[in-house]
């Protein structure tokens, strides 16, 4: 071929087309038998017969099996079968076979291959841990090789239903006219409630980019650009204290949208929260109610509850003070529950609760119980300050029927509330209410604007600086700031707050506001967030919009509680990579060229 702006020909030469496979191994079927394929994967097990040998072999898509025996397999293929161990990576040529044996658990079941050719394409050592469904291996283990447990069904399903889960996301905004628009990863640190993830620019020495920890500038950036509808599937970076469903790097699918009212976001995230539910589980909701911040917290002890079962709370002040019961008088709140057929349990069940709540995770000094007799009598262990009439009002005021438990603790209110609700959330785990294939979201409004810190003796952002107050309560700024609702919004699923949002501040002197009672001067504002509010000047739309947590949403989609197993390469509860070992040092050259010096405190 001549290249006409050199002037020389160029000689391409065609190497022969090698052809790993033909199928992968979980599509074979009887309809196959006598096919000539070729297939290639992982040795999952080996069965020697010794005239025989069986071998499960596996890819992403499934187990077939393959089959050699000295009749039909030539002595140096038989040879080379009987080295083969597992994860040996291989290739085989053979015929497609019916099984005289049928495995009806395996899609494949029908068939196995009469293999002629075998090539190992790659040794391997021992794993350190069993490659199956039910493995031998403990966390630790695995997250250290976790690309090995990568190749197990569970964790290798849970990645790809993501997949699933994220494709279905981007048809569906892509569909309603929202633009996907990745935004930085450098950034400027700011003040937005967690501690920021930190880079040290080389080329700017003594300053520094901070790792986002969500695009919210950004986003309302681009509706004063104009771009009314944007989305973004995108890393999102925040240096707190892990748990089960919290990352140090997590991904959100993150929305905006122009010239919207609360009432329009909801809606379109109620059509995404129905479109994943349709098409991935075929399940249809109908509704979904809306709840108070207070209302939620006065029923179920926090902002995000479950309501796929009861138990709400019943506050007893009225009822169970003024007695004799010295630890209920001195109480500021009183309430309790009634658990649904727990009449029945022993005292050794009853006990075992009241150690549970006592626990510091929890942290409540005890609790009473009456068990509602189904004569309709009440037995306490507090019967020698309350009557039966006195325990006919807690039942009626936590909705008690014959045969229920009702269960109580006391002390400062929003303690004892958190305390019930973990104690509510326990029960409903242990009486089997929490069933993962069912799905009951809610959305919490009117959130509170402020809350006070103790620590610091001011007042903070509930949700971040830039949500706007409810139009009704503007005037209570000045006078009560902690009684100001926000525009604010979480959509609640199966008691996991899998997003939330706002409806934004879009003018200068309400942001220049909501800064000062946040207890910035207007110079701190200035350097922190001069670029937003000097945009807010050329124009800015009105705007809202809310954030979905990709790997929490997913998780409960897929029926599991911990987002671990949804996320290709975690970190532990320590914030480490054990895999890669990382965070880990870098070298005193790389330190000087960022300007650093390290001063580590014991």
């Amino acid at each position: 071929m001549r290249d006409a702006t050199l002037g020389i020909i160029l000689v391409f030469k065609f190497l022969p087309y090698i052809m790993y496979r033909s199928h992968n191994c979980g599509e074979l079927r009887v309809a196959d038998v006598n096919k000539e394929i070729t297939l290639s994967g992982w040795v999952q097990k080996s069965r020697d017969k010794g005239f025989m040998i069986w071998v499960d072999l596996r890819d992403r898509y499934g187990i077939t099996q393959l089959i050699f025996d000295e009749v039909r397999t030539s002595t140096e293929v038989m040879k080379l079968a009987k080295s083969l161990s597992r994860e040996y990576v291989i290739q085989v040529k053979g015929t497609v076979i019916e099984r005289e044996s049928k495995n009806a658990n395996l899609a494949t079941g029908e068939i196995e291959v009469l293999v002629t050719e075998l090539t190992i394409l790659n040794e391997a050592q021992l794993p350190p841990f069993t490659i199956e469904d039910e493995t031998d291996g403990g966390e630790d283990i695995r997250m250290k090789y976790r690309y090995l447990d990568i190749r197990r069904n569970p964790v290798k399903n849970s990645l790809l239903f993501r997949h699933k889960v994220t494709q279905s996301v981007r048809n569906y905004l892509s569909n309603l006219d929202f633009c996907e628009i990745e935004t930085p990863y450098l950034i400027k640190s700011t003040p937005e409630g967690a501690r920021d993830f930190v880079v040290p620019s080389r080329m700017n020495p003594g300053q520094f980019y901070a790792l986002p920890q969500s695009p919210q500038t950004f986003k309302q950036l681009l509706m004063v650009g104009g771009m009314d509808k944007y989305f973004q599937i995108v890393k999102c970076f925040r240096d707190e204290d892990l748990r089960a469903d919290r990352q140090p790097e997590f991904t959100q699918i993150d929305c905006e949208m122009s010239f919207i009212e609360q009432e329009d976001i909801l809606n379109v995230f109620e059509g995404l929260t129905r479109h994943l539910l349709k098409s991935i589980h075929n399940i249809d909701i109908d509704a979904f109610p809306r709840m108070t911040f207070d209302e939620a917290m006065r029923k179920y002890g926090n902002d995000k509850p479950d309501i796929r079962f009861g138990m709400e709370f019943g506050e007893l002040n009225a009822v169970a003070q003024h007695k004799e019961f010295a630890v209920f008088n001195n109480a500021e709140l009183v309430v309790g529950i009634a658990a649904p057929g727990a009449a029945t349990y022993t005292r050794k069940e009853i006990d075992g609760l009241i150690d549970w709540v006592k626990r510091p995770q929890v942290g409540a000094l005890g609790m009473v119980y009456v068990k509602c007799e189904t004569d309709g009598s009440f037995k306490s262990s507090v019967d020698k300050f309350y009557d039966q009439e006195d325990l006919k009002k807690w039942a009626e005021a936590t909705g008690a029927k014959a045969g229920d438990l009702i269960l109580v603790l006391s002390g400062p209110a929003n303690k004892t509330r958190a305390q019930l609700s973990a104690l509510r959330m326990e029960l409903g785990n242990r009486m089997g209410l929490r069933k993962p294939d069912e799905f009951a979201p809610l959305w919490v409004v009117d959130f509170p604007l402020l809350e006070w810190d103790e620590d610091s003796s001011r007042f903070h952002a509930m949700h971040h600086p830039f949500t706007s107050p409810k139009k009704e309560d503007m005037h209570l700024l000045d006078t009560d700031p902690g009684k100001v609702r926000a525009n604010a919004y979480d959509l609640v699923l199966n008691g996991n707050e899998i997003g939330g949002g706002s409806i934004r501040i879009h003018d200068k002197e309400t942001q220049a506001l909501m800064f000062k009672h946040l207890g910035f001067t207007a110079e701190q504002a200035q350097e922190q967030f001069g670029f937003l509010m000097n945009a807010f000047q050329y124009g800015a739309p009105p705007h809202g919009g809310l954030a979905f947590g990709l790997d929490r949403l997913t998780a409960i989609l897929g029926g599991q509680e911990t987002i671990r197993d949804f996320i290709a390469f975690p970190k532990n509860n320590s914030g480490r990579d054990v895999m890669i070992d990382a965070p880990a040092q870098i070298d005193q050259a790389q330190l000087e060229e960022l300007s650093l010096a390290l001063n580590i405190k014991a």
